[in-house]
């Protein structure tokens, strides 16, 4: 029964195409300029998954005739990028929008999406984006960050005879204080270990800072919006602050120092630093842990020299010293949320809803989001065994089961891109040297304030 359903989605979605196709081809088979064809054109948000989703366009292209162009935006610029490319006359056909935020930006734009497939796949609806009865942004990716962590590095260092500390193994790193021994332990045996540094470089550079000003974040934050009561989440709660307090912001600090100063490299020199470099220092060994999410599997598997062994990478949660964080998981949720350009023709608005559809319910369109783009699709399409096999999407998936709770991705209530890249410029010059912890915490509550009053 399930294969004559798949069978007939995929008929049906084909027929969708066909429906778009017909009238707007020219005798020789390309697109006409009236009407606007039935091309579609996605602007990507990941940059590191780029070449999967080029080749994913061919691949439909060769099989339905319809041509799909992907643009992706450089990081940290995607705003940037989709308001100039939206200017245009050839817009986008498929663009994305970071959650409640995103759509109050862009509502004018986003196609109402209740009465497509793309919806009705959605294991859980209430994961949308919605407004009254309409739904404009489809979740298509649950992804999961933390530490990652090389285990044969870890137990190397449990192995050592002069070890300072008593742990002996990861399941006894469950808070700050344990972690902080041990990786500072670890950096003062760095030699012992071959290592250069017992994290990798925390990227500074100018549109590198994001796992610092937004993920990073979103662990304090979480905190502070979860501490206020009547709410059902604490993006909602961030979303009604005017105003933040920066409570939890000396557990923010205890953990960016652990990483710049048990580093690859000095804090001096972090402003220079991309996230491919950090990355690099992970998969070559020259660190033994790395603050990012299982989206990292690809760049890690792809560096040249990669020494990391599949079965050796690891998760672990990021604990700053927040009391109970022995029950904390990994910061699981999304930001990803697919929109259809409203303003596109209709034939172009079916043409890339058909596009969705078949990437996430055809066999070779799931083969790809499971295989080479590595996504925890919340799609009920997907059976058991079309879910990820890469080591870090197995491990988002074995903390979600694990009795912990989870950190929600808080940081879709920031006001802005503005108000991170504030946060994120400030901790550069922490780490330089010229601010103090206290005018970082000042910077971050003013510019909270400042972007929520615009």
């Amino acid at each position: 029964m399930k294969k004559f359903n798949r069978v007939l989605s995929l008929l049906l979605v084909a027929s969708l195409v066909f429906i778009a196709a017909c009238g707007n081809n020219d005798k020789n088979g390309g697109s006409t300029s009236s009407g606007g064809g039935e091309s579609i054109y996605f602007l990507n948000f990941k940059p590191e998954i780029a070449t999967v989703y080029e080749q994913i366009a061919k691949d439909y292209e060769a099989e339905t005739g319809v041509k799909v162009k992907v643009v992706t935006a450089a990081a940290g610029t995607y705003e940037t990028r989709l308001k100039s490319e939206m200017a245009k006359s050839e817009a986008p056909t498929i663009f994305q929008i970071n959650g409640p935020i995103g759509y109050n930006a862009w509502k004018d734009y986003t196609l109402d999406l209740k009465d497509t497939k793309l919806y009705s796949y959605l294991s859980d609806p209430s994961l949308a984006v919605t407004d009254g009865d309409g739904v404009y942004g489809i979740p298509y990716v649950v992804e999961g960050y933390g530490i990652i962590y090389n285990n044969a590095i870890m137990e190397n260092y449990f192995a050592l005879p002069n070890k300072a500390t008593g742990v002996s193994s990861m399941e006894e790193v469950n808070n700050f204080d344990t972690l902080k021994a041990v990786v500072e332990d670890m950096q003062a045996n760095a030699d012992a270990l071959g290592i250069k540094g017992v994290f990798a470089s925390t990227s500074l550079s100018a549109g590198e800072q994001w796992r610092w000003q937004t993920h990073l974040a979103n662990i304090p934050l979480f905190y502070e919006f979860n501490d206020i009561g009547g709410y059902d989440s604490t993006v909602l709660a961030g979303l009604e602050a005017d105003e933040i307090k920066f409570t939890y912001g000396n557990n923010f600090k205890n953990i960016f120092d652990l990483y710049i100063n048990n580093s690859t490299v000095k804090p001096t020199l972090l402003g220079s630093k991309s996230v491919a470099d950090s990355m690099a220092e992970f998969a070559l060994g020259q660190a033994a842990m790395v603050q990012n999410g299982n989206w990292a599997w690809n760049q890690i598997a792809e560096v040249g020299g990669n020494v990391v062994n599949q079965e050796d990478i690891k998760f672990l949660p990021i604990y700053t010293g927040v009391a109970g964080e022995e029950t904390q998981g990994l910061a699981i949720g999304t930001e990803n949320y697919l929109a259809i350009n409203s303003k596109a023709s209709e034939a172009k608005q079916q043409a890339s809803v058909a596009f969705l559809e078949w990437l996430f319910s055809s066999d070779k369109g799931k083969a790809y989001v499971t295989n080479d783009l590595g996504f925890i699709a919340p799609f009920n399409t997907f059976t058991d065994e079309e879910k990820p096999a890469d080591p870090l999407a197995a491990e988002v998936m074995e903390w979600m089961n694990k009795d912990t709770t989870a950190v929600a991705w808080t940081f879709a209530a920031f006001p802005s891109e503005d108000f991170k890249n504030d946060f994120g410029d400030a901790l550069l010059e922490y780490a330089q040297g010229s601010k103090t912890w206290e005018e970082v915490s000042a910077v971050v509550v003013e510019s909270w304030k400042n972007e929520k009053a615009k």
